[in-house]
């Protein structure tokens, strides 16, 4: 019996995580899974809707870490995560995504020669301001298998001299979880909640720090939001850190009746709304990936992106930071120039499946 430690450390982490979980649960006589929830982003009420939403079990060892800056969290992670590699003796870690969790859990395993499987491999922004670069930068030079959801990926690990054994294109396990939840999401009563028809509003998501720390580029981006508002209503989840921004600055009493300010929602009320919005306007990865799936179009406000397939073959345009250009863009899509798109490889709700296959082999050679 072979035991594995899945991490997970912020809350895009749950839905890579599950699909790998229940892929696990058809080999009960060879691997033994358990999930480590570091809580670098930790607010209990979402992470038990998330825990519901996702099917996952209770997490097996909790860390606790909460927030902190880059080295304090990193560090927290570090010796908490190291306390459960000593008592467990894992044969493997399991890694997602690129947040502090990921490369921090990483580092630890690599120094006990535990192996470390990234799941989300080789994506490339190719911008080290962003802390999240470094994260996958680091993540892949010392793991050992490394799981790619898109060509791109495959490409950027070649050039950077990883060796091709270790590598993997498999999909896209946050395309697992949207297949598996969209019966359950097709249920949501969210639109009638917020009192909007399919197709018929805009939806927002901004967290990134260049973006909503930045206090004239917030001012000028709720101004965006004003004028296209005049177009279709605005259905605007607030992040914690852009919320906080925006109420130091004075904005929250001065948006358009036509913008509805809500906060964080789950994920199967929210795959709802992307699935129904006549546009999406974000800064966020994984919505890049899930709004190309479903086909929906999306504007991502970024001088770069880490998933370039969203771009060069799915509904996705990269428009960068432009105000302006958002704006007519925007503007344009909703008056029908539209950009159309199709599923990437793979991306087939089977990556889990997949990993689950390879890494049972691997293991058991």
């Amino acid at each position: 019996m072979k035991k594995i430690i899945s991490v997970v450390g912020a809350r895009p982490n749950f839905m890579k995580v599950a699909p790998l979980h229940r892929a696990f649960q058809q080999y009960p006589d060879s691997i033994e899974h358990k999930i480590c929830h570091t809580g670098q982003h930790y607010d209990e009420k979402m992470s038990k809707i998330f825990f519901d939403e996702f099917e996952l079990p209770e997490p097996h060892f909790y860390l606790g870490v909460g927030s902190g800056s880059h080295a304090v969290q990193t560090a927290n992670v570090m010796i908490e995560f190291e306390k459960v590699l000593f008592a467990e003796k894992p044969d493997l870690i399991i890694v997602v995504g690129d947040v502090n969790s990921t490369v921090a859990c990483s580092l630890v395993a690599s120094k006990l020669h535990i192996p470390v499987a990234h799941v989300e491999a080789g994506l490339r922004s190719f911008d080290r301001t962003m802390p999240e670069e470094i994260n996958r930068l680091l993540t892949d030079a010392i793991s050992d298998y490394l799981f790619v959801t898109e060509k791109s990926g495959m490409e950027n690990l070649a050039k950077e001299g990883i060796d091709k054994s270790k590598i993997f294109f498999v999909g896209n396990v946050m395309i697992d979880t949207l297949i598996q939840l969209l019966p359950k999401a097709d249920a949501s009563n969210i639109l009638s909640t917020l009192q909007v028809d399919k197709g018929d509003y805009i939806l927002v998501t901004l967290h990134r720090p260049s973006n909503v720390d930045n206090d004239d580029f917030l001012r000028k981006l709720t101004d965006v939001f004003k004028t296209i508002s005049g177009e279709k209503k605005i259905i605007f989840p607030v992040h914690p850190r852009t919320r906080g921004n925006m109420e130091r600055i004075g904005l929250n009493g001065q948006l358009s009746e036509n913008i509805i300010l809500s906060d964080p929602i789950g994920y199967i009320d929210f795959l709802h709304l992307t699935k129904h919005a006549g546009l999406i306007i974000t800064d966020s990865g994984g919505i890049q990936e899930e709004s190309t799936y479903l086909g929906v179009q999306c504007i991502t406000v970024r001088d770069n992106t880490e998933r370039p397939v969203t771009v060069d073959i799915g509904t996705n345009q990269l428009i960068g930071t432009d105000l302006d250009k958002v704006t007519k863009t925007a503007l344009e899509i909703l008056n029908g120039k539209t950009k159309s798109g199709r599923i990437p490889e793979l991306w087939d709700g089977k990556a889990g499946e997949r990993i689950a296959a390879i890494l049972v082999e691997q293991l058991n050679k």
